[in-house]
């Protein structure tokens, strides 16, 4: 498994969003981009984390940080949660899981006693030059938006 650290330059993203548009991380130089992986559509926690940087999206913006959301669900969950829940960002399908290994974010998971692989829901965020300047792996998702501004204090 890969292991990014903090200064590492970021993989190349080249993925699909929900609306079928090619989203790729060099579309977004000369911006911070949060970009934020997830293990499910409509789940408690990832409609919580969505949800909470959707209600500050415009404080985002306005602050320099662009946000992509990336799973292993197929495009037509993600059109669902997006339009169920208003989401304003991409959310890249990749259900080859090459962007979550890229990142090093596909990794083995424990719940009740049974291991499986899945998402590590973690938070890269990538400088205007496409430098990792922050990784978040104890996301909070209720105030993720928060979280990340803490970090630029």
């Amino acid at each position: 498994m890969i292991q990014l650290k903090e200064g590492s330059k970021a993989p190349l993203i080249d993925g699909i969003d929900q609306n079928g548009d090619h989203v790729k991380l060099t579309d977004f130089s000369g911006k911070k981009v949060v970009l934020y992986f997830y293990p499910k559509d409509n789940t408690p926690g990832c409609t919580a984390e969505a949800c909470n940087l959707r209600d500050n999206y415009d404080l985002l913006l306005k602050k320099g940080f662009a946000i992509i959301g990336v799973s292993a669900d197929s495009e037509k969950s993600h059109k669902g949660f997006a339009e169920k829940y208003s989401l304003p960002f991409p959310l890249i399908a990749d259900t080859s899981k090459k962007i979550l290994n890229d990142y090093g974010v596909w990794g083995e998971k424990k719940l009740y006693g049974k291991t499986y692989m899945g998402v590590l829901r973690t938070t890269f965020v990538i400088d205007e030059k496409g430098i990792i300047e922050k990784i978040i792996e104890k996301v909070n998702t209720a105030d993720h938006t928060e979280q990340i501004f803490k970090m630029y204090k």
